[in-house]
C-alpha cells in the first residue's frame, strides 16, 4: 500500500490523497481574490479584464467567439459584454456577415483602462512571485504550463467520453 503523506496545513483529512490539486485549488482562489481586489479598484470584476485583453489583442469579435476562446458559457458572457458596454469600454454592432450576432470591439476610452490593466496584472505577478528568484520563476511558469497540458488533455478525454 502506497504511503499517504501527512496532512498539510490549511488541507482537509479528506483532501489528503490529492495535495497538490488541493493546493491548486487555494492557491487559485487567493490569487483570483487578489485579482478582483486589485480590479476593483479600475472598476473591473475578474473575468472581465481577460475579454478585453482578448479584444485588445485581436480586434472585434462575435460575442460567441469570445465565450469560446475565454471557455464562458453564453449566458455569462452576455452579462460580462453589457457591464463592460455599460462602462463605456466596449460597442456591440451587427456582424456584416450574420445579423444575428454582434461584433463586440473595444471602445477608445477603452485606452486607458488597458494601461491600468496592464499595471494591475504587474502588481498581481509581483505579489504573487514576490522575493522568488528568477530561476525558480521560471521553472515555477515551466511546472505549471505543464498541468495546464496535463488538464487539457484529461479535460478533452473526458468529452470525448461524454
Amino acid at each position: 500500500m502506497p504511503e499517504v503523506p501527512e496532512r498539510e496545513i490549511g488541507q482537509p483529512a479528506t483532501a489528503v490523497s490529492g495535495p497538490v490539486s488541493h493546493a491548486i485549488f487555494r492557491v487559485s482562489r487567493l490569487h483570483r481574490m487578489l485579482a478582483g481586489m486589485l480590479l476593483r479598484d479600475v472598476g473591473l470584476y475578474p473575468g472581465q479584464e481577460l475579454v478585453m485583453m482578448q479584444l485588445w489583442d485581436t480586434g472585434p469579435q462575435r460575442q460567441t467567439e469570445l465565450a469560446k476562446v475565454l471557455d464562458s458559457d453564453a449566458a455569462t458572457m452576455t452579462r460580462t459584454v453589457q457591464r463592460l458596454e455599460k462602462a463605456g469600454f466596449v460597442r456591440r454592432s451587427p456582424d456584416p456577415t450574420d445579423r444575428r450576432a454582434s461584433l463586440i470591439e473595444p471602445t477608445a476610452a477603452s485606452q486607458a483602462l488597458r494601461r491600468q490593466v496592464e499595471e494591475v496584472w504587474r502588481r498581481l505577478e509581483q505579489l504573487t512571485v514576490a522575493d522568488m528568484p528568477a530561476d525558480s520563476r521560471g521553472r515555477l511558469l515551466d511546472h505549471l504550463l505543464g498541468v495546464e497540458s496535463n488538464l487539457l488533455t484529461a479535460a478533452e478525454e473526458l468529452r470525448a467520453r461524454d
